[in-house]
C-alpha cells in the first residue's frame, strides 16, 4: 500500500540516481521562495495546420533546396544542417599532451510527426504516435546496421525554451561512430548492479515504483510510465516497456501500442497542467548499436522538461554547472501528484477534425 503521509517530502535530502550513479540533492522548500527572474509566457493562439515558410511543413522548400513531398504520416529526412557527417575530416592535426582529437563521424535525420504544423505528440491519437515509434524502430534498425554507426540516438526538443527553432512536430536522429555518456553511464550501472545483486536493475526500479504507486501515471500490461524517486527535473516522467530489451526495436505490436498510449498520456497531463503546449527534452535511451552484449541495458523513454512551475525555468548553476550535483527545488511525490490530476482529454482536443 503506498504510503499516505504527508507528500511534501524531501527537504534538505539527497536521493540516489541508480541510473547516473549519483546524488540528486531534494530541497522542495525551495519551490516557494519568491522570485523576480525571467519567466516564460505560454502562447496565445495555436499555430496554424499549414505554414507557407515553414521549412518542415509538406510541399515547401528547405534550406538546402530540397523540397517536401506532400507527405501524410511521418516523413524523415537528412539533416540540411547535420551535428555529424560521413564527410568528417579525418586529417586533423594532433595536438599536443593531455590533449587528444578524433572525427566525428555519422548521421544526422529529422523526423517529422505530422504534416500538420500544428499537431503536437499530445493532440494525436494513439494510431498517429504508434507510426512515430514505428519509425523509431525502423531509423534504429537501418542506422544501426551501419557498420561505422555505434549508436542510434532519437530525441526530441519540443518548445522555445529548449532552444526549438522550428515549432512543426519533430524529433531528431544522430547516428554516431561514438556512444554517448548517459548511456555508458546508464549501462555499466545496470551491469554492476546485476553482478552485485543477481536482480535487473531496471526491475527494480518498476518493482519498487509499484510499490510506492504514488509517482505512476500510467500503467498497463506492457508499459509503464512515473515520475522517477530519483528525479532532477520537476515533472520529470520515464516511460519503458516492462520487458527488458536494449533497443526500441525490441517492442512488439502490442508492446508498441502499449507504448503509444503512456506517451499519449504523459504528454496530455503535460499540456493540461498549465493549459500550454509543455515544453520538453525527450531522448530514447538505448544500447550501443555496434553489436556487444547488451542483455542488460533497458530501452526507456525520458521526458525533461525545464518548467518547475507555472512560466518559471529551472536554471541550472552554481550546484549543477559549478558542482556537479543536481539540486532539485520540487517533490518527485508532489510533482507526480499534480500530473496525476489531470484530465486525459486534451484542454484543445475540440480543434481536432
Amino acid at each position: 500500500m503506498a504510503d499516505t503521509h504527508n507528500t511534501h517530502t524531501g527537504v534538505w535530502e539527497e536521493r540516489w540516481h541508480p541510473l547516473r550513479q549519483e546524488w540528486v540533492i531534494v530541497a522542495a522548500h525551495r519551490q516557494s521562495r519568491p522570485w523576480i527572474g525571467q519567466t516564460v509566457g505560454a502562447q496565445d493562439q495555436p499555430p496554424p495546420a499549414y505554414v507557407a515558410d515553414c521549412y518542415l511543413c509538406p510541399g515547401n522548400v528547405r534550406v538546402s533546396g530540397t523540397r517536401n513531398p506532400h507527405y501524410a504520416g511521418v516523413f524523415v529526412f537528412d539533416n540540411d544542417h547535420p551535428c555529424v557527417g560521413p564527410d568528417a575530416p579525418g586529417d586533423m592535426a594532433l595536438p599536443p599532451l593531455p590533449y587528444r582529437v578524433r572525427r566525428a563521424d555519422g548521421l544526422a535525420r529529422v523526423i517529422c510527426y505530422s504534416p500538420r504544423h500544428d499537431l503536437t505528440v499530445a493532440e494525436m491519437d494513439v494510431a498517429g504516435i504508434g507510426a512515430i515509434v514505428q519509425s523509431w524502430q525502423q531509423q534504429t534498425r537501418d542506422l544501426g546496421a551501419r557498420p561505422e554507426v555505434r549508436q542510434v540516438l532519437i530525441f526530441e526538443n519540443k518548445g522555445e525554451v529548449v532552444g526549438v527553432s522550428n515549432p512543426h512536430p519533430h524529433g531528431q536522429i544522430y547516428a554516431t561512430n561514438f556512444t554517448w555518456t548517459t548511456f555508458d553511464t546508464e549501462l555499466d550501472a545496470q551491469r554492476r548492479y546485476r553482478v552485485e545483486t543477481g536482480r535487473a536493475l531496471w526491475g527494480d526500479i518498476i518493482a519498487a515504483e509499484q510499490q510506492d504507486a504514488r509517482r505512476i501515471l500510467y500503467e498497463d500490461e506492457y508499459a509503464i510510465a512515473f515520475v522517477p524517486y530519483f528525479a532532477r527535473y520537476a515533472y520529470e516522467v520515464y516511460v519503458a516497456p516492462k520487458r527488458c530489451m536494449p533497443h526500441v526495436t525490441g517492442l512488439n505490436d502490442a508492446e508498441v501500442e502499449s507504448l503509444a498510449r503512456a506517451l499519449q498520456n504523459v504528454t496530455v497531463r503535460y499540456d493540461n497542467l498549465w493549459r500550454q503546449s509543455f515544453p520538453y527534452v525527450m531522448p530514447l535511451h538505448q544500447a550501443p548499436t555496434d553489436g556487444g552484449d547488451y542483455r542488460d541495458f533497458h530501452f526507456f523513454i525520458g521526458f525533461l522538461p525545464p518548467l518547475r512551475r507555472p512560466n518559471t525555468l529551472k536554471y541550472l548553476a552554481g550546484p549543477e554547472i559549478g558542482g556537479g550535483n543536481f539540486l532539485s527545488d520540487t517533490s518527485p511525490e508532489e510533482k507526480a501528484a499534480e500530473l496525476r490530476a489531470q484530465p486525459l482529454r486534451h484542454y484543445r482536443d475540440h480543434r481536432l477534425p
